[in-house]
């Protein structure tokens, strides 16, 4: 009887030892449980109080021999206390709270074994059983409850990790959207720049071209102040030799009227030459007048108005303005001029003075070519320069033909383009023919068109509606 009571004794004091096992199971778990909240680290000091109390006390009660089994019952309470009082301050955590939950059925089954032992006292048949029954269901209750714990924590952990990975992206994304307002405002910054320096370069574009324009109208102005001075010179030559002789005629009269024997035949032969003289005179007055006429007529500003326009005489006076221009600048040129100029041609809708400066700009051209040849060419080269009219259809065509140089085929399809010219520099603004093709197409809803071959000729084909 003794050795029994002996081992019954022994028996409680192991049991102490398997609940201080268990507490120490409790706290790994509720440590792993609870690792991953930043606050909860503070809680793991607590957790020791779980197990080593447990580990004390059997140590004291062994070696004291000691035995009261109600050291486990209270030391189970402590414990299940202990966690709950861990687990409280965070239950707002999910598997907290549900650990909270699965020591609730423990704790109430420990409370109710103590309160038996300390009343010595047992429930009747039935309900003991059920109290035992629930005693056995505590372990699956725990389990289920902490197994769902943890798979709480997993998903929480899962939550938090996409959480996490959305804000990296997040970040990331406000990283780029930053560094993407940057590029594009350094780009705004560089394109506004790039954009003030074409607009500079724009306004410099048309200054400089405004510049050639008035160029080309003054080298213009200046061809046609020279043909027009060459055609004066003729008739004010003649007017001053005639009034030079007219005035020796008429000391000659008063001579011989003074005589004491005039002879009349004599006085009549003065006046007759005198008279002539008169005539000759008027004639190249006349003559003078017309040019400055038409010098004044010519520089006028042009209405841009349409009128009827005999092609023949607007392409007949210029070609021997350019011609006399030219002349003006180089006594020693002479070419040979050939017209041939259709009879009964329609007169043409047409701004004669516009239409006069693309003639006199093709019919410059074509002596400046067959000057440049004659500079060259071998002996026996003879600079001639071709304009003819005809009727064509609905249309009136000028050809202007020349032996000069020619056109390079390089450069032919570009001889219509604003600033482009074949001329040296300094010979050419590269305007003449531009303006020409603009006045004949857009102004006067004709065409313009080249033909040529390098060292042999060059042809220009004006084609002008006339209804």
């Amino acid at each position: 009887m003794k050795q029994d009571v002996l081992n019954w004794e022994q028996l409680y004091n192991w049991r102490l030892l398997a609940t201080t096992g268990l507490a120490f199971a409790l706290a790994a778990i509720l440590r792993s449980l609870l690792d991953k909240p930043l606050h909860m680290p503070r809680a793991r000091t607590w957790l020791l109080f779980l197990w080593v109390p447990g580990v004390v006390g059997f140590a004291v009660t062994a070696a004291l021999g000691y035995r009261n089994h109600l050291i486990t019952e209270w030391y189970s309470l402590f414990m299940l206390g202990t966690a709950v009082a861990v687990l409280w301050p965070v239950r707002h955590y999910r598997p907290a709270a549900i650990m909270l939950w699965a020591l609730v059925l423990p704790s109430l089954f420990r409370v109710i074994g103590l309160g038996q032992n300390l009343l010595d006292s047992q429930f009747v048949a039935p309900l003991n059983d059920y109290y035992k029954s629930i005693g056995r269901f505590n372990l699956y209750w725990f389990g289920i409850l902490t197994g769902l714990a943890f798979q709480q924590k997993k998903a929480l952990a899962k939550q938090q990790a996409q959480r996490a990975e959305e804000e990296t992206q997040r970040q990331l994304a406000a990283t780029r959207k930053a560094d993407l307002e940057r590029l594009v405002t350094a780009r705004t910054a560089a394109l506004t720049q790039q954009a003030d320096e074409l607009q500079t370069a724009l306004s410099e574009l048309r200054a400089t071209q405004q510049q050639l324009i008035q160029r080309e109208k003054m080298a213009s102005l200046g061809e046609l102040t020279a043909g027009i001075a060459h055609e004066i010179q003729n008739p004010l030559n003649f007017v001053n030799n005639f009034a030079d002789v007219s005035a020796e005629l008429v000391a000659e009269l008063e001579v011989e009227q003074a005589s004491a024997t005039p002879d009349v035949g004599l006085e009549d032969e003065l006046l007759n030459d005198l008279r002539h003289n008169l005539h000759k005179i008027n004639q190249h007055g006349q003559r003078a007048a017309s040019i400055v006429r038409g010098m004044l007529a010519h520089s006028r500003q042009s209405t841009g108005e349409r009128q009827p326009t005999d092609v023949n005489a607007l392409a007949d006076e210029y070609l021997r303005l350019a011609y006399h221009g030219l002349r003006a600048k180089d006594k020693s040129f002479n070419a040979t001029l050939n017209t041939e100029f259709a009879a009964l041609l329609p007169l043409v809708p047409a701004v004669p003075g516009d239409l006069g400066r693309v003639l006199l700009n093709l019919f410059t051209n074509a002596f400046y070519a067959v000057q440049k040849r004659q500079q060259t060419a071998p002996a026996g080269y003879a600079p001639t320069v071709r304009v003819c009219t005809r009727r064509a259809g609905e249309e009136v065509e000028i050809c202007i033909r020349d032996n000069g140089t020619g056109i390079p085929e390089a450069v032919r399809s570009k001889i219509f383009q604003p600033f482009f010219t074949t001329k040296p520099s300094g010979e050419g603004t590269g305007l003449g023919l531009s303006l020409a093709h603009d006045i004949v197409t857009k102004g006067h809803g004709g065409t313009l068109s080249v033909a040529s071959q390098e060292g042999e000729f060059t042809e220009f084909l004006v084609r002008l509606p006339f209804r």
